[in-house]
């Protein structure tokens, strides 16, 4: 393996096999698929901070929720802010929920901050607190939510999912491959040092405030933007884009994919969600039984993650393919 999590060509190949489902499923897959790829990046954005600098962010989906109900206030012209070009109004999400995770990486870190499980509670109290500002917000609809979120202008039919689709997967390859380019420059390799052995890192006279914080932001932005594209999707802001139920969900997603592996988290997020569905139609009430009982056992047999050891055979197995 490279410097790069895994091949490049792996990666192309895995956009390019997304790419292709389209042509045998139907509109409702393919909407559902929308969104299941937009969770995905939401995951990755966990991966980063997790798997790659070592901070557990416990209450990820405040950022994911905060770049939705930016997107959906903006477009809706709450507050007085009425912005009807929604690619304005998604740059405006996606810059808002960099500033709150700047804001709150700078109140976590400062000063040498916390880590570990108390940064891990105290994220998933802000998510948490974040859930209940919402919820009594008659300005951003309380427990209703926000609807009537206009959708991104893309294609002529506003029925066919395909555009859509496609648009989610163009940007979930954009984020990986920036995100991959990015963790090969020494600034991953700073990144992997904070998360082994920050003390170490501290003595060389590398900042481990400036890097944390610069960490948080960048997955602070990647969770806005997913969470920001999600309430177009649905034409609706809910209080469940924030809280605890899917904090918990996505730190699944990504211990199951394997965190080191942004790919691996980005691909788990799109096959739990694919197995909930299949299995609540097959099952009934009995599916989460079912499928908590998978995640426990490939969580155990597999502890580097289920998804990360797969990718890596098909990697070398593949490479020695192409060498041949």
């Amino acid at each position: 393996m490279s410097r790069r999590e895994v091949p490049r060509w792996l990666a192309l190949l895995v956009f390019a096999a997304l790419a292709s489902v389209p042509g045998f499923a139907g509109d409702y897959w393919t909407g559902q698929l929308t969104r299941y790829v937009l969770y995905g990046i939401f995951a990755m954005s966990l991966a980063l901070l997790w798997g790659r600098a070592g901070m557990l962010s416990f209450g990820h989906a405040a950022f994911f929720g905060f770049g939705g109900y930016v997107m959906a206030a903006v477009l809706l012209g709450r507050f007085g802010i009425g912005i009807a070009d929604p690619w304005v109004a998604l740059a405006l999400a996606v810059a808002a929920t960099a500033a709150f995770g700047l804001l709150l990486g700078l109140f976590l870190f400062w000063g040498g901050g916390i880590s570990g499980p108390y940064l891990a509670l105290v994220t998933l109290a802000v998510a948490v607190i974040l859930e209940q500002v919402v919820r009594s917000w008659y300005a951003l609809g309380a427990d209703n939510g926000l609807t009537g979120v206009p959708p991104l202008p893309l294609g002529d039919d506003p029925w066919n999912p395909r555009p859509l689709f496609y648009f989610a997967l163009a940007t979930a390859a954009a984020v990986y491959f920036l995100l991959d380019a990015l963790l090969a420059t020494p600034f991953g390799a700073v990144l992997t040092a904070l998360r082994t052995n920050p003390e170490r890192l501290r003595y060389f006279g590398y900042s481990v405030i400036a890097y944390r914080v610069a960490a948080f932001v960048l997955g602070a932005a990647a969770a806005g933007l997913a969470g920001a594209l999600f309430v177009t999707t649905d034409s609706f802001a809910s209080p469940s884009l924030i809280g605890f139920a899917l904090s918990a969900e996505v730190v699944i997603w990504v211990a199951l994919g394997g965190r080191s592996l942004l790919l691996a988290a980005f691909l788990a997020a799109i096959v739990v969600r694919v197995a909930e569905a299949y299995l609540s139609q097959t099952l009934g009430a009995w599916w989460p039984l079912a499928l908590g009982a998978v995640l426990m056992t490939a969580a155990i047999a597999l502890p580097e993650g289920l998804l990360v050891t797969l990718l890596q055979r098909i990697a070398r197995s593949l490479g020695r393919v192409r060498g041949a």
